[in-house]
């Protein structure tokens, strides 16, 4: 793609940036066919090419962003299935979180969007403000449908309070910052990045975590001030409060590698795993000694299954005769690139697997997407849900927190990946099993 940008945009790194993706795209239109809003709405200008040339006209003009461009944009899971399809390499995602940070430098949105954006900013990210708004969202829950209205507010407001869980699990100590020991000889250092949201919604899955790496040789760090990795932020195009969170986190782990050292970062929810994983270019312009760092902390980066593949898992407990439909979530398969290693290890595990139709497209979740845009996401959790049913599972397996808060207002259980090979390792039983697995494991 031909572009035209003058000598003093592209000292501009991120323009510079954003040029050399835009001149990878060869306009092939591959792309559409794997987007989820060109699949649902069926407009050029919701699919990766129509906003590559909303983007490049708007970068180049230098002007503040339009409604129009902000409304396709806006619609943009950044699923990322585009990048995993582009024959031609195009960077799609460097590109689109450039433009969500000119579009909230540059764009002023309705009043009601700006007071939910700093709420979300605010709240997400912080695990004491996340657990006090999940408690008072709790008691609003049953009455979500009684909400009244068509307007984008109602439907907002209706997805809060249907996203709310029923109950919120006790935080535990386990993810608290310390130091869990290696059972038996130690074969490797991890930190384990504990997350924000996570930690509130599902801690089972970090106990999990720690418990299955601990029991096979593994020392697990929880180092002390890493908290949210800034993906929330980073995605809303608030990049300072993105690399305040990101600068946090790289200083914490470096203090660790620099210290006792470490094998590698694990990260359980793929949606971080994919923004750690991209620190090196995200803080690329910052001051000395940040941009070195940050490549260490990406390099180190792996998702749970990645590590986990690296060693020899095995099960303790005989096969639970179980079928589990395989939900690969976006920023695992089209961020990072692992799509094998989780349906492996379960196999391993005893599990039958089976993976739904249409795996590349997006449940619907996308960090705050299923809150801000929810009638979207609600027709891509619809068709996902009936995509998994027809592989009449007993339970589905997933590896990012959002999916499984998503997927969970289903009739099939959802449970985190790293909770099902914990249990057939010896660990406890996952909460929300069926009954009749539940029931096995009491006999055993």
């Amino acid at each position: 793609m031909q572009t035209n940008f003058s000598a003093d945009q592209l000292a501009d790194p991120d323009t510079a940036s954003s040029n050399q993706v835009l001149r990878t795209c060869v306009h092939c239109g591959m792309c559409t066919a794997t987007c989820p809003t060109f699949l649902l709405q069926g407009d050029e200008l919701d699919s990766p090419r129509g906003r590559i040339y909303l983007m490049k006209d708007m970068l180049e003009g230098g002007r503040p962003a339009t409604e129009e461009t902000v409304r396709h944009i806006d619609r943009c899971l950044s699923c990322l299935s585009c990048m995993t399809t582009c024959p031609s390499g195009v960077n799609y995602m460097h590109l689109v979180d450039h433009a969500r940070r000119y579009i909230e430098e540059t764009y002023t949105r309705p009043w009601h969007e700006r007071v939910l954006r700093r709420v979300l900013a605010r709240v997400l990210p912080s695990p004491s403000l996340f657990r006090a708004a999940m408690a008072s969202a709790r008691l609003g829950r049953p009455f979500a449908r009684l909400i009244p209205g068509s307007s984008l507010p109602a439907q907002r407001l209706r997805a809060m309070l249907q996203l709310a869980p029923a109950r919120l699990p006790p935080s535990g100590t386990m993810q608290r910052p310390q130091v869990h020991p290696a059972q038996g000889a130690r074969r490797a250092r991890v930190a384990l990045l504990t997350g924000c949201a996570q930690r509130t919604l599902a801690p089972s899955i970090n106990e999990a975590t720690i418990r299955l790496l601990t029991r096979m040789g593994v020392e697990v760090v929880i180092a002390p001030e890493v908290g949210c990795c800034g993906a929330l932020t980073h995605h809303m195009g608030r990049h300072d409060d993105a690399m305040a969170a990101a600068r946090a986190a790289i200083a914490g782990w470096s203090r660790e590698m620099e210290g006792d050292g470490l094998d590698a970062i694990v990260i359980n929810t793929s949606g971080c795993g994919t923004t750690v994983k991209d620190y090196g270019f995200m803080a690329r312009t910052e001051p000395e000694p940040w941009p070195a760092r940050a490549a260490a902390v990406s390099a180190l980066a792996k998702d749970v299954t990645e590590f986990l593949a690296t060693l020899d898992y095995a099960p303790t407990r005989p096969a639970p005769g179980l079928r589990v439909a395989y939900h690969s979530a976006c920023s695992l398969q089209h961020g990072q690139g692992v799509t094998e290693a989780p349906k492996t290890l379960l196999r391993r595990a005893g599990f039958t697997v089976v993976e739904p139709a249409e795996p590349h497209i997006c449940c619907g979740s996308a960090g705050i997407y299923n809150i801000v845009q929810p009638e979207i996401a609600g027709r891509l959790r619809e068709r996902k849900l009936a995509n998994i049913a027809r592989t009449r599972p007993d339970l589905v397996a997933a590896g990012n927190i959002g999916c499984i808060t998503q997927l969970g207002q289903g009739a099939t259980p959802v449970i985190h990946t790293v909770e099902l090979l914990d249990w057939m390792a010896g660990g406890p039983a996952p909460a929300g099993l069926p009954r009749d697995a539940s029931a096995a494991v009491a006999a055993e």
